[in-house]
């Protein structure tokens, strides 16, 4: 039997090795589920939230590249390193953009930067402000690579941030709605019977309900925040893990291997968790890729309606709401760079939902 069993995984992954689309969608999972864990270390602007603002370079191009003032403002960062490399610094300087800068005697003189041409104002700060009296240490060109958004934060730092939030609710949704989905499905499709139109009135009242609905009513019902959204969409993608699993089970148990596995004195749990389900796994390893990419749709819209992620947390569906406008403003970057990571996103985890049903076809 152990040796069926890893001849049949053996030949899958054969199969799912074989598909193009497969095995690049993988490995964009993989690097986008990288860059979410390691984001802080890879933004240029490592702040919390990457949440520095500078109103007087808001809304530029990608490519804009400003010098940057940095003033000590002698507050100490007492988070760990451990702390730093998931959440982020905390700010312990004040960024200040500038066009021109020059000594002058004790004092560092500078010039704000102002767009369309005008002239900033002029200010000074005295030399010893800066540790070591080394001013000019502190003063850098800042590249923004993908630009800045309308607050004049670095847009590339918030889209890696953001990509947590899209990547992570993912897997909480599927988790939920597996536990959620797999006991219910399973209980209905064994025991059948009244337990069955039970829990199948529960699943059509619930399916009857628009999702984007029920998961307004249960985030406004748990609260605004990050883990109240992962929560709410959980508990409304596990119709489908249970209309599937209990199908699945009702073919199932009248197989010669659950007669026997009774006739042996099997408890019922032992027979469902031990028997049915690991014989049952393709079709909801297929449908939980599925889920994955409407968990993230789902997120994204939440956001975009203001109920989901809050400020100034870096969500890709509360950055299209901030800069849809901005679209016939000329600047249509800001809210296409977040729809593209998305659209990328959700086509990888569709793509390869494909390639895993392919792959576990037994008939193909």
């Amino acid at each position: 039997m152990s040796k069926s069993n890893n001849s049949l995984t053996s030949l899958a992954l054969q199969k799912f090795k074989k598909n193009v689309w497969g095995v690049f969608s993988f490995w964009v999972i993989v690097a986008i589920g990288l860059v979410s864990i390691f984001a802080y270390v890879l933004v240029p602007d490592d702040s919390k939230n990457a949440n520095q603002m500078h109103l007087s370079i808001h809304s530029k191009s990608p490519g804009f590249k400003v010098l940057m003032l940095e003033i000590p403002n002698n507050i100490k960062d007492e988070s760990t390193w451990l702390s730093k490399l998931f959440f982020g610094r905390n700010n312990t300087t004040t960024e200040i953009p500038i066009s021109d800068y020059k000594i002058e005697g004790e004092s560092l003189v500078y010039t704000e930067y102002t767009d369309d041409g005008l002239v900033g104002q002029q200010k000074s700060i005295n030399i010893s402000t800066f540790p070591n009296a080394e001013a000019e240490s502190y003063i850098k060109e800042r590249t923004f690579v993908f630009g800045t958004d309308k607050y004049g934060r670095d847009y590339l730092s918030r889209i890696l941030i953001g990509a947590r939030i899209s990547f992570f609710i993912g897997f909480v949704a599927v988790f939920i709605s597996l536990i959620v989905g797999l006991f219910m499905g399973s209980i209905a499709g064994y025991y059948g019977g009244k337990v069955d139109a039970f829990i199948m009135w529960i699943i059509n009242i619930t399916w009857s309900i628009p999702t984007l609905l029920l998961v307004i009513a249960i985030t406004l019902a748990l609260g605004k925040g990050f883990w109240q959204v992962f929560i709410a969409v959980g508990l409304t993608m596990w119709i489908e893990v249970a209309r599937v699993v209990r199908g699945q089970i009702i073919g199932a148990k009248q197989l010669q291997y659950v007669t026997a596995a009774r006739a042996l004195g099997f408890t019922d749990f032992r027979i469902i968790n031990k028997h049915i389900l690991p014989n049952i796994m393709a079709p909801l390893i297929v449908i939980s890729a599925a889920n994955f990419a409407a968990a993230i749709l789902i997120e994204s819209g939440l956001s975009f309606l203001g109920i989901g992620a809050q400020p100034p947390m870096a969500s890709w569906g509360a950055m299209i709401k901030d800069h849809y406008n901005y679209i016939i403003l000329g600047k249509p970057h800001l809210a296409l760079i977040p729809g593209i990571c998305i659209m990328i996103l959700v086509m990888a985890f569709m793509l390869i939902g494909n390639a895993l049903r392919d792959a576990l076809d037994v008939k193909g």
